[in-house]
């Protein structure tokens, strides 16, 4: 529809002579009075010769100006040559162009009509009134100038696609068909023809006439695989399964390494119930590296919003692994590998897949997050700390970035390291109340370790302010303050909420049992540390257990208890010295 702006400069200068429209002014209320004089002007004496040079001079400094995108500049001079030759067709012609350039279709509008008026054989005119009434959404006006114009340019045919288009987008899907009977008939069953009738057919919902279309495109494209695909899916959308198979099985004997027709064969196998066939044919699409990476990526997320699922997890995982074989350089193949893997419980290959997706594009932040998170659950502290420290020289204002080294560090014992990271990530978590939370839970335990006792319950503190029933705050800070024999009905306190809680949980049982132990209680001491062994028998428990025995003056009891902590391993210091002197030592 744009074609009348490739009008060349000499059509426009040929004889401004004619009768048209009076003149047209920039402004919204001059406009308007264009507009009412391109009806109004009454008939003029012809203009002079000397006029007609002078027309013409104004015309062309306008064009210039035209040509320089300055369109008020070329508005102004071409009204200047307007009241000299208003009856000029390419000077209407032009005028009203330029206000369209100037976004004023509707002043546009008299104008293309004063063109036309005075030459009915130039296309670009009815083009130029076309487009301003679809632009004002006058698409039936638009509609008829096109017919207009058909009906009086000769050799006009090809603007029979725009009249159609215009008719689509307003869905008069009726008039749209006959025009493309007429298109038919004048150029024959173009290939566009048939894939737009198609389209029709299938927004009116009729699929048998879609469907017919398409054989069409078979009979007359029979190489043509798109088609054979095109047509598979819509048997398939019909419920016609076996004719859609039988046509992609056509698309393969044309192209038998076509990954997309094996997608869609995959897919009406799962259909049929053939699900080893489902399998196999969607393995032969993933393991071709013509099957773009983004349509692997858009399958394999399909496949991860179904798990966990038993009955998918071995093919999710394969087709994964062809993702990655195939597309070996691509970052995406192995973070979506990872993804999956994380998600059926293959942690450690997954982080490592992540690795290797950031390896090759270190800028995902979530991929970095996945990393560290997996390092932490896998209990590699070691690999947390290498790996939040990468993270955080891309990522440095990232707070979670700072709490999973802090979190390392402090697994690693390098205490001084971890109140460094913990604290500058707390500053960055400001405003972040359950980020803050999870900083002052490590900092407690942190300045615990480092014997900074002021400064660790004030991170406790701040925990239980905000969360009274933090699990991990009321067992380390009543866990820490009976070591110390420090305000042990707190601890009493806390640990008692938390048996009451989680009555079976053998942490916390050995917890309270132990600020029990401190506060001289000896049997029920024993009481809640025989619960916690019998739950699990751990070497701290078990050896807990046995200071509580050698208290109540069951020193033997209590060295056999001792000796079986060793031999579980991870004992207190003083293990070697009481199982030799059977004698407690704290």
């Amino acid at each position: 529809m744009t074609r009348f702006r490739n009008i060349v400069l000499a059509s426009c200068c040929l004889a401004i002579v004619a009768a048209g429209p009076g003149v047209a002014q920039t402004s919204r209320k001059k406009a308007k009075a264009a507009r009412e004089a391109a009806v109004l002007v009454p008939p003029a004496p012809a203009p002079s010769e000397h006029d007609k040079q002078i027309s013409e001079a104004l015309f062309l400094d306008g064009l210039k100006y035209y040509m320089l995108e300055d369109y008020q500049q070329a508005l102004q001079l071409f009204q200047k040559a307007y009241t000299i030759t208003p009856h000029n067709a390419a000077l209407n012609y032009k005028i009203g162009e330029t206000y369209l350039m100037l976004k004023d279709a509707k002043a546009a509008v008299p104008f293309a009509q004063a063109a036309i008026a005075q030459d009915k054989k130039n296309a670009y005119y009815y083009l130029l009134l076309a487009q301003a009434q679809t632009e004002q959404k006058q698409y039936t006006e638009a509609a008829q100038a096109y017919n207009d114009l058909l009906k009086n340019v000769p050799n006009s045919e090809e603007y029979l696609f725009n009249l159609a288009d215009l008719y689509l987008s307003q869905s008069r899907y009726d008039d749209a068909l006959k025009t493309y009977e007429r298109i038919e008939k004048q150029f024959g069953p173009l290939e566009q023809l048939l894939v737009s009738r198609q389209q029709i057919y299938l927004r009116q919902k009729n699929t048998d006439k879609a469907i017919a279309e398409g054989e069409k495109l078979l009979a007359a494209n029979p190489t043509e695989v798109r088609y054979f695909l095109a047509q598979a899916e819509l048997y398939n959308a019909t419920q016609r399964p076996d004719q859609a198979i039988e046509t992609i099985n056509k698309a393969l004997r044309l192209e038998p390494n076509n990954p997309f027709a094996h997608l869609m064969l995959s897919d009406l196998s799962r259909q049929k119930g053939n699900l080893p066939e489902s399998a196999k044919q969607v393995k032969i699409a993933f393991a071709s590296p013509e099957l773009d990476i983004d349509t692997k990526v858009r399958i394999l997320v399909d496949f991860i919003r179904q798990l966990p699922n038993p009955d998918l997890e071995d093919i999710s995982l394969q087709l994964a692994d062809l993702t990655i074989q195939t597309h070996p350089e691509e970052a995406k193949a192995y973070a979506v590998a990872g993804d999956l893997q994380t998600i059926v419980g293959k942690k450690e290959v997954a982080r490592n897949n992540y690795l290797q997706a950031v390896k090759r594009d270190n800028s995902h932040f979530k991929i970095w997050q996945q990393i560290v998170l997996l390092d932490a659950e896998l209990g590699q502290s070691d690999s947390l700390v290498a790996h939040s420290e990468q993270a955080l020289e891309l990522f440095p204002n990232q707070a979670v970035f700072w709490f999973y080294n802090g979190t390392g560090q402090l697994i690693e014992k390098h205490y001084d390291r971890a109140v460094k990271a913990l604290e500058r990530g707390k500053t960055l978590s400001n405003g972040e109340a359950e980020l803050v939370m999870q900083f002052n839970m490590q900092l407690g335990d942190s300045y615990n370790s480092l014997k900074n006792y002021p400064k660790s319950d004030e991170a406790y503190e701040a925990v239980l302010a905000q969360d009274a029933d933090n699990e991990h705050v009321l067992n380390n800070y009543s866990y820490f303050l009976s070591l110390r024999n420090e305000n042990l009905p707190k601890a009493k306190t806390m640990a008692e909420r938390l048996i009451t809680k989680f009555p079976n949980n053998p942490t916390y049982l050995d917890t309270y049992a132990w600020v029990l132990y401190k506060m001289g209680n000896y049997t029920e001491a024993r009481k809640y540390l025989e619960q916690a062994v019998a739950i699990s028998p751990e070497a701290t428990m078990v050896e807990h257990y046995g200071d509580v025995l050698y208290k109540l003056g069951m020193k033997e009891e209590a060295v056999s208890q001792w000796q079986k902590a060793k031999l579980k391993g991870e004992a207190s210091a003083y293990i070697d010295k009481k199982i030799k002197e059977k004698k407690l030592y704290e």
